[in-house]
């Protein structure tokens, strides 16, 4: 008799992450099913009945359904599993985002078929980039969804990075020339401003599952901080925790013009 694709059974318990991810996309049982080529009592079992599958299904399921395997199943691999797998999405590390080529920038906006987000104070580097402003349009006209978090120039998260950096009123003056370089955009379907008030303790650039990091050191501008080149790998939760991040700041922040 053949094994059921499945593996350990987690106390009878139904799997709400993977249910809600069936019904957020409006997949039935069924449907995925046949996607990953399972019986659909097999995957029933795994909703119903919290039963683990095989690492190779659960990364079907997660690919399918443009999730993370740690997601949908986090007691699935162990410990060890995830560090190996989210220290395999380290793809290079610069000592500096001014060291970072030019060329990476564009390649990695240019690989972009579903998303680009950026989360920055200001950003002005990419504003200031002619050909990566127009990169951002031609990207959205060909139906990728752009996200651009700026920072509220009139925040106090704002005026405290500004005095962190010895800039003081400089950040926010550096804001409003952003907003001036990106005015083409605003308004353009599929590109979304939005600005924030947070204490921003990274920069993210993302390009569908690829993201550049730029960490912020205290007292030291953006531009001489580390940048960590990820790429998101089945298993790893680094690159999502850093996701999870954008999308947190993205829920409170404010379109441009509220």
């Amino acid at each position: 008799m053949a094994r059921s694709p499945d593996v350990l059974l987690a106390g009878d318990m139904a799997n709400e992450r993977l249910r809600a991810a069936l019904l957020q996309r409006g997949v039935s049982i069924a449907q995925l099913a046949e996607a990953i080529a399972v019986d659909p009592k097999t995957v029933e079992r795994w909703v119903t009945k919290g039963r683990a599958p095989y690492r190779k299904h659960r990364y079907a399921v997660a690919s399918y359904l443009d999730t993370d395997e740690t997601y949908l199943w986090p007691s699935a691999l162990t410990r060890d599993q995830v560090a190996s797998a989210s220290e395999s999405e380290i793809v290079t590390v610069y000592p500096h985002r001014w060291a970072v080529p030019r060329d990476v920038w564009g390649r990695l906006f240019a690989s972009a078929s579903e998303e680009i987000g950026v989360l920055v104070y200001s950003g002005l580097f990419l504003a200031d980039d002619t050909g990566l402003v127009r990169m951002f349009g031609e990207k959205a006209d060909a139906g990728v969804r752009v996200r651009m978090l700026l920072g509220d120039p009139d925040s106090a998260e704002v005026a405290q990075r500004g005095r962190d950096e010895g800039i003081d009123d400089g950040m926010a003056a550096k804001i409003r020339n952003v907003l001036v370089l990106y005015r083409e955009l605003i308004g353009r379907d599929n590109i979304e401003f939005r600005l924030h008030a947070t204490v921003l303790y990274n920069s993210i650039y993302q390009a569908d599952d690829q993201f550049l990091v730029n960490t912020h050191v205290y007292g030291v501008p953006a531009g001489n901080a580390p940048v960590f080149h990820l790429r998101k790998v089945a298993g790893g939760d680094m690159v999502a925790t850093y996701a999870e991040s954008f999308e947190r700041v993205w829920d409170g922040a404010r379109p441009i013009g509220s």
